[in-house]
């Protein structure tokens, strides 16, 4: 059977990745004498050896072979690389197919462009050593590892045409997110959506130790594989001319499959779940490095991983063993006299945007589309008083997104992601036009799988976010709804896409994203049957952390205003926005037109709440749906048992915009906030998460010592929805107290005040203990303009109980 590779092609596919070997080691260490013209000397050498040299001969291995896979086929394939510490790698191949000198002029294929290259990687203002934002062709920092595999797949979901390539490092396989991973061959459509290629990286080694997939017996792995429904292609071995011949048959017959896969499902419409191929590829760690060093083997073992060399200003010996190295790629057969990469060799490469380092949706805000929306107005709960009509929040917006979903069925560029939970909250109505993405076995009383579906889910909140980041990396739209105690689970995840983005923000060349939008419900002040389990606000604070030009925190207090919202974040680029709001049947505070004016303003003044706008004595503030509700109860209580106390009440929506507009772009003014919340009045702060985090974002301002937070404590329980309030001092009696106590003039009430609403507290503990629900005076207040119709307290006599 003759060998897929003739001779010439072997011998200029081999100089090839010499030539990106050589880069790759280059980088690490150079700063000077980028071709060896001269004996290396330590003034070559860069003061700090940074890198991993350990990964990048195996991804500059594979990267060849995809490249050949490309040309023969006209291929439309990305590369998503997992091990993205071996960023030497990614970076030399991109500047040998001349998308990086495409991209940044200054670093020519020269020789003045080589010593650039070089002296750039892991370098003050260069670039860093993994592969960042700044690569081209990457949407995959991996910086943290674990996810590479669902970026892979949602990038190939709805890109019928494209092929993802992931190498999946064997390290990397460790993670739980990873391993969760493979399990989205069960939500890949052949005839609508694209491949994947997973490529499981053998080298055997972490920073420090053996890898488990790396040391089970192969009978053991293909089980596992194969078990997770793939069929799973095994090559090994480290001669490099026998390695080109086998793994360019590989990359015929795993190209073969994928095609004949969906030839068949698109010819005869069969979206059936195929098994579909994977390569595993066990190479030495540090293939081509050094064998040894000061007498212990290096290359194949876990002291391959960063820098083989180093100490090489104390031991010159080190100094002659990397210029040994080096030297090794024959440097002066693969680049002449000026520095340019001989064009023998660079024809290995693809053309234009066939080039992995120019794929366009690896720059997805090239692709990236505006979605067709309707009009969120009319979705509107019509309210023709504030209070008088209860809705629940997220079931509105449920009916908002199906017509986003079927305004977009078309273009097939909007998707919602969530774990299990978008009946749950309340979303349900998007299942009227398009069911869940399901491609395993289907049984009869299944409801709502498609396998066609638009909708996401499965119970594990890392892939669903995975799976979302690489849909919208690569130039499409979606949202993402979840448990708020739960989203936790992706913390890191989220951490390392507001990096992308803020990265990127940076970078001319990558064009803006469409937003990465939460949705947080069944959140902590509703969560009141589950449990302490499920009660935790603190996304919203880990969010705030973030860099101000990229991250947005809404807390509607309504189902109006949630429509304005979620419209709006849906439109936005390059963001994440984070919406939190409930799902249980509320009021309504404000009909459609109030409600973007407030939603636009991010905050404001309820004059039909409060009673004395102009010169109030007390602020009644309030973030959040249920803070704006004991927010209200607690002014509607004081409105009628101390109509003298004049009250200001204000909503915010958007919590970014207590900051400072130096600190944040949806901050007010100094001057505009003073006005607002005063100079110098109490301000008694209701707010959805944890009181700190009020604290932190007003903290320059005027009347900061006289903000006081209301707000979660870390006391949850099952219990009853108000009391979940009393517990955590949210609760209208204590609001209230606290307004009466803060206001000097009211002082006289203040003792009877202390009895009333202690009372009233009680009366609730003991009535919920008694009957395991709220009290009816609780359960049914509705708001109105006269103020509370409970029965008086001892604040009406203005003492002490008779």
């Amino acid at each position: 059977m003759p060998e897929p590779l003739s001779q010439e092609m072997l011998r200029k596919m081999d100089a090839y990745w010499r030539a990106a070997n050589y880069l790759s080691v280059g980088q690490i260490y150079l700063k000077d004498n980028p071709l060896l013209k001269r004996p290396l000397s330590i003034d070559d050498i860069k003061p700090r050896l940074l890198g991993h040299w350990g990964t990048t001969p195996g991804l500059n291995f594979i990267y060849l072979h995809l490249n050949r896979i490309i040309c023969e086929h006209q291929a439309n394939i990305m590369y998503v690389i997992g091990p993205g510490h071996g960023g030497p790698g990614i970076v030399a191949n991109t500047f040998l197919e001349g998308s990086w000198s495409e991209i940044y002029p200054a670093l020519q294929q020269d020789y003045e462009g080589l010593m650039r290259l070089f002296r750039q990687f892991s370098w003050p203002y260069g670039i860093p050593s993994h592969v960042a934002p700044e690569v081209p062709g990457s949407i995959h920092e991996g910086g943290e590892l674990g996810y590479s595999l669902l970026h892979a797949y949602g990038a190939a979901l709805d890109n019928p045409d494209l092929i993802v390539a992931c190498v999946v490092g064997d390290g990397e396989a460790e993670t739980g997110a990873l391993a969760t991973s493979w399990h989205s061959n069960k939500f890949i459509n052949p005839v609508t959506d694209g491949a994947v290629l997973p490529i499981l990286h053998l080298n055997g080694f972490k920073i420090a130790n053996p890898t488990v997939l790396a040391r089970i017996t192969q009978e053991e792995l293909e089980s596992l594989m194969r078990g997770y429904g793939y069929n799973p292609h095994f090559i090994t071995g480290d001669d490099p001319a026998v390695m080109h011949q086998q793994m360019a048959a590989l990359m015929d017959t795993v190209y073969a499959e994928i095609r004949a896969i969906q030839s068949h499902a698109r010819n005869n419409n069969d979206p059936g779940r195929p098994r579909w191929p994977m390569i595993v590829m066990r190479t030495p760690k540090g293939w081509t490095g050094p064998k040894e060093v000061d007498g212990k083997p290096v290359e194949g073992t876990w002291r391959a991983h960063q820098v083989p060399l180093d100490g090489l200003r104390q031991n010159p010996e080190h100094l002659k063993m990397l210029e040994t190295w080096m030297k090794s790629y024959r440097p002066e057969e693969l680049f002449d006299e000026q520095g340019h990469f001989r064009d023998e060799f660079a024809e290995v490469a693809p053309k234009g945007q066939l080039r992995m380092g120019m794929n366009p949706h690896a720059n997805g805000g090239l692709l990236l589309k505006p979605l067709e929306l309707p009009d969120f107005a009319n979705y509107a709960v019509e309210t023709p008083e504030p209070g008088e009509v209860d809705a629940e929040a997220t079931r509105v917006l449920g009916g908002f997104l199906r017509d986003v979903m079927r305004a977009n069925l078309k273009a097939r560029n909007f998707r919602i992601f969530g774990p299990d939970e978008t009946a749950s909250n309340r979303l349900d109505a998007v299942y009227q036009v398009s069911g869940k993405r399901w491609d395993a076995a289907m049984e009869p009383n299944d409801t709502d799988l498609s396998v066609d579906g638009r909708v996401m889910e499965v119970l594990s909140e890392h892939m669903c976010e995975g799976w979302l980041e690489g849909y919208l990396l690569t130039g499409r739209h979606g949202f993402f709804s979840c448990y708020e105690a739960f989203i936790h689970i992706i913390d890191s995840m989220f951490n390392q896409h507001a990096k992308w983005l803020k990265v990127t923000r940076d970078l001319p060349w990558r064009k803006p994203i469409a937003s990465l939008n939460y949705l947080l419900s069944s959140h902590v002040w509703r969560q009141d049957h589950n449990g302490f389990s499920h009660q935790d606000p603190g996304f919203i604070d880990y969010i705030a952390n973030k860099k101000a030009d990229i991250v947005r925190i809404y807390l509607p207090p309504d189902a109006n205003t949630l429509l304005s919202v979620a419209s709006h974040c849906l439109r936005s680029r390059h963001y994440v926005n984070l919406i939190v709001a409930g799902k249980q049947p509320a009021p309504v505070w404000l009909n459609m037109e109030d409600a973007i004016r407030h939603c636009t303003q991010g905050l404001g003044v309820w004059s039909w709440a409060g009673n004395h706008d102009e010169d109030p004595d007390v602020v009644m503030a309030c973030a959040g749906d249920v803070p704006t509700l004991e927010t209200l109860a607690a002014v509607s209580y004081l409105r009628s048992h101390l109509p003298e106390l004049r009250v200001r009440v204000v909503n915010v929506v958007d919590l970014m915009t207590l900051q400072p507009v130096e600190e944040h772009p949806h901050g007010l003014p100094d001057e505009d906030f003073d006005r607002i919340f005063t100079k110098d009045k109490p301000v008694i702060f209701a707010f959805h998460g944890y009181p700190t985090l009020v604290h932190r974002l007003t903290y320059r301002r005027t009347n900061h010592d006289n903000i006081h937070v209301r707000g979660y404590k870390e006391e949850g329980t099952t219990t009853t929805p108000f009391d979940m309030c009393v517990r955590n001092d949210l609760d209208r009696f204590r609001l209230a107290l606290d307004a009466v106590l803060r206001v000097p003039r009211m002082k006289d009430k203040a003792k009877a005040a202390v009895q009333a609403f202690t009372e009233k507290r009680q009366e609730h503990k003991l009535y919920v203990s008694r009957f395991g629900e709220d009290m009816p005076e609780v359960r049914d207040w509705r708001w109105s303009k006269e103020g509370s119709s409970a029965e008086k307290t001892s604040l009406d006599t203005g003492g002490d109980n008779a």
